[in-house]
């Protein structure tokens, strides 16, 4: 058989590890599905039984994975539920950062993100979230870093909207984002959507440069 006419089959690409790329993207999928799947499995246990009854056992169980794997991505349900709550944080903020990035002007941005957030509380029910988890997390230093990240994102929406005349420039950035951030938590509380639009408009009618 000549060379031209005989088919010479190419090795997969490589990492710098020797071990294929194709199985290595595929176990680092397989290991973020079972980690996700564990994240909303704990959080949901907790919910329906509670913070102080909840083992790795349970977990492991619902989640149908084995006891050892689970120790294999968390060494104790505190540490499942920390990582969930970072999860469920992080992924709030890059909503909000597709929000803005899919937004007209910076009077625009500013309104399409302060109602996105205000969404985001309406919609984050006790039941979902867990009032023993966010006890757990409360001081934790991701949600701090969390906090910093939206307070930059507001504060960076003011000033932009400052330059195109739609946010007003005699009080500080800093203390807008403050009145902001403490004007729509309240959408946590009301009882519809209706009544979050409404808020969101007396919010930004406080932002508005005064006539």
């Amino acid at each position: 058989m000549s060379i031209s006419n005989h088919r010479v089959s190419t090795p997969p690409s490589r990492t710098v590890s020797g071990m294929p790329k194709l199985w290595t993207e595929t176990v680092e999928t397989h290991r973020r599905e079972v980690r996700d799947a564990t994240l909303d499995t704990a959080a949901a246990v907790v919910a329906k039984r509670g913070l102080l009854s909840v083992t790795m056992s349970q977990i492991a169980e619902e989640t149908g994975i084995g006891r050892a794997t689970l120790y294999h991505y968390f060494p104790d349900v505190e540490a499942i539920l920390l990582a969930w709550h970072e999860r469920h944080v992080t992924r709030h903020l890059e909503h909000l950062g597709e929000v803005r990035g899919r937004s007209g002007d910076a009077g625009e941005q500013l309104e399409a993100v302060l109602a996105a957030y205000a969404l985001i509380l309406h919609e984050r029910s006790p039941e979902r979230y867990g009032g023993e988890i966010a006890s757990l997390v409360h001081s934790r230093k991701h949600v701090a870093r969390a906090q910093r990240r939206l307070n930059h994102l507001i504060r960076d929406l003011l000033i932009a909207a400052a330059k195109t005349g739609d946010a007003r420039k005699d009080v500080a950035p800093d203390e807008l984002v403050s009145y902001c951030l403490h004007a729509l938590a309240a959408a946590s509380d009301v009882p519809t959507k209706a009544a979050v639009r409404r808020l969101v408009e007396i919010t930004l009618a406080g932002l508005r440069p005064p006539r």
